[in-house]
């Protein structure tokens, strides 16, 4: 391996795929990316490949239109079939307080250009007559929201980056990051196959860092003595036996934090956000899950009764205390580049973000966008807000 890299990106999720890929697109081919797993080891592997528009702040909307358009070109630019299937986005809610906020948010997509709908409940059982909507006050239904196969969409960043000249060294940890003052001078970087000996820590030069290390973003950032705010949090998603097809739509209740949706090959997939489940870096299954998930879908969708549940898995949300990630540089280092604290939605967001923040990096350019994700607001107290989360 070259001992000196232009970039190194630690984190060879959907987020520093992306960024190593569009960084390559304006012209910076010695790009390193490393990962202490293997690719979709982490959460860009174990998520449920939503793609949605439909969000409370004109940011997140704008940012998104711009993302699912990408994500529409993708299977042609990259040469790689990620199964993308636009059928929209069910919002339910349950509280007058949310019907509030549900339609306020509509009127903003529709200022942004989107095709949003306010529904009834009887008109959201038109749109999926299998629901039960006993309880539901109201629904939004954005038809340009949809799904795609995770897998494939990082595969496509990885040797659509590796073709424009970047290394991609999977099974390599960062053990530290050496700084002079305000500078970055190198990183230290050890092998650690999952069978085998460690391999000696050995020094890559370079001068800029960008920490995409998802919900283990907080440990590459101690590295260098600054403290992010983001917190681990497991979300097990399910997968059942296959069914005939008959789920156009993701169907997502912000009250329960149910969300399901179909496969191209007839699973329902979902999950459902569990505020009780501890803080932390765990990635193994439970029963509480399936309990509690299977409790909110049959209530949902009373025919999925009798389905079989073939297996489930979790993967670790990042979390920020105002549910808005961090992008961007820092004011403590210079050249270190955030782009963590997504929750469950950086996949979705990851195309644009990355386009995004390699124009930052190799370009300087600016992007006002990043203004109020930046790490400074948490000690300046000035929190964000969005309304419509999942999970």
């Amino acid at each position: 391996m070259s001992a000196t890299a232009d970039v190194v990106v630690v984190g060879a999720g959907i987020m520093g795929l992306s960024i190593a890929y569009h960084l390559g697109r304006c012209g910076v081919r010695d790009v390193l990316v490393v990962d202490k797993s293997y690719l979709c080891g982490g959460a860009s592997g174990r998520n449920g490949g939503g793609v949605r528009a439909q969000w409370s702040t004109e940011a997140n909307v704008r940012l998104m239109r711009e993302s699912i358009r990408m994500c529409q070109d993708f299977a042609s630019e990259m040469k790689i079939n990620v199964w993308l299937r636009q059928g929209g986005y069910l919002f339910l809610v349950r509280t007058e307080e949310r019907r509030r906020a549900l339609e306020a948010s509509a009127e903003l997509q529709r200022q942004c250009g989107l095709d949003t709908r306010v529904l009834s409940p009887k008109e959201a059982q038109r749109v999926v007559p299998e629901l039960d909507v006993d309880g539901v006050v109201a629904a939004t239904f954005n038809p340009d929201d949809g799904v795609v196969f995770p897998w494939p969409f990082v595969w496509g960043f990885a040797q659509a980056a590796r073709k424009l000249g970047a290394r991609i060294e999977t099974f390599t940890e960062v053990v530290g990051i050496e700084t002079h003052g305000t500078t970055i001078d190198a990183v230290v970087l050890q092998k650690r196959p999952p069978s085998g000996a460690h391999g000696e820590p050995y020094r890559v030069r370079t001068n800029r860092v960008v920490n995409a290390a998802g919900a283990w973003s907080p440990e590459v950032a101690r590295l260098v003595g600054i403290e992010l705010p983001n917190k681990p949090h497991r979300h097990e998603i399910c997968s059942t036996e296959p069914l005939k097809p008959w789920l156009k739509p993701l169907v997502a209740d912000l009250d329960t934090s149910l969300y399901f949706s179909q496969s191209t090959r007839g699973e329902i997939v979902g999950g459902i956000g569990h505020h009780r489940v501890p803080e932390g870096l765990d990635q193994n299954s439970s029963h509480a899950f399936l309990g509690h998930y299977a409790r909110a879908l049959v209530r949902a969708c009373p025919t999925l009764g009798h389905v079989k549940v073939l297996r489930q898995w979790a993967g670790c949300y990042d979390l920020t205390p105002d549910a808005n990630p961090i992008v961007g540089a820092v004011d403590e280092l210079e050249h270190f580049y955030q782009a963590s604290g997504f929750m469950g939605h950086g996949f979705m967001m990851a195309p644009v973000v990355g386009k995004r923040l390699a124009e930052v990096i190799a370009q300087a350019k600016e992007v006002p966008m990043f203004d109020r994700w930046n790490l400074r607001r948490f000690k300046e107290g000035k929190l964000l807000s969005e309304a419509m989360i999942i999970g």
